[in-house]
């Protein structure tokens, strides 16, 4: 098992979990999808912030989740149908990469260290990719094994210092390589995979397009393989 230090961290701000779900009440919704730990962000916190936005019921996977809740003061059922938007509760991005709330999860990884590649120096498995200049890569917490899909490789970007740059290589399971495109980072920068309010807060969007996979069911294992943290 990795340390927590070499794990993505999926940080789920307080404020945007809250305003969402007061938007999402305001809309008419009374039952909110918690399914999947509440789509990878903590089934009891968003609990919490559905009941005190005014939503009536949360729906979850299991009696034993719902009897859980119930000791919470929560109404949790299993079996039915929700009618609250998840893509507003979560505040994720639509086919187009419109946010209809500030995203409420961040997954970021970390700076490991950095290279300088010359022309035609090729990174990662497999070397499917190779540079075409003189620049600095920067290998980055965060692999397959944390929800980084693989087909990622060499077709998604990141947010480094409030830039997007791209991962390239193939993606290992615990680490990707992260084209700086010349710049530096230093060991320990905050790398942003999806989410926060910068370039990459909309990037499961572009996600679900390579991967095939639904925005749902991406940020549900990203955030179920990561290092849960908290912010305001």
């Amino acid at each position: 098992m990795l340390p927590s230090s070499a794990l993505p961290r999926a940080v789920i701000s307080r404020s945007a979990l809250t305003a969402a779900a007061a938007v999402a009440a305001a809309a008419g919704g009374r039952i909110a999808d918690l399914r999947h730990d509440a789509w990878g962000h903590g089934i009891l916190a968003v609990a919490q912030a559905a009941r005190a936005a005014g939503i009536d019921r949360v729906l979850v996977d299991s009696p034993s989740e719902a009897e859980a809740l119930s000791l919470e003061g929560i109404d949790a059922v299993v079996g039915v149908t929700p009618d609250v938007d998840s893509m507003l509760l979560y505040g994720l991005p639509d086919a187009d990469g419109v946010l209809a709330s500030q995203p409420v999860m961040r997954l970021s990884g970390r700076v490991m260290s950095t290279k300088q590649l010359n022309p035609g120096d090729a990174v990662s498995y497999g070397y499917t990719h190779r540079a075409s200049e003189h620049t600095v890569v920067a290998l980055v917490t965060g692999g397959y094994a944390q929800g980084i899909v693989r087909a990622l490789g060499n077709n998604a970007h990141v947010e480094v210092e409030g830039v997007e740059r791209p991962i390239i290589g193939r993606v290992a399971m615990d680490v990707c390589v992260v084209d700086l495109q010349g710049h530096e980072a230093p060991v320990g920068a905050d790398v942003t995979y999806f989410g926060g309010r910068g370039p990459a807060a909309p990037a499961l969007a572009r996600w679900s397009v390579v991967t095939g996979l639904t925005v749902a069911e991406l940020v549900a294992i990203a955030g179920a393989h990561a290092q849960r943290e908290w912010e305001a």
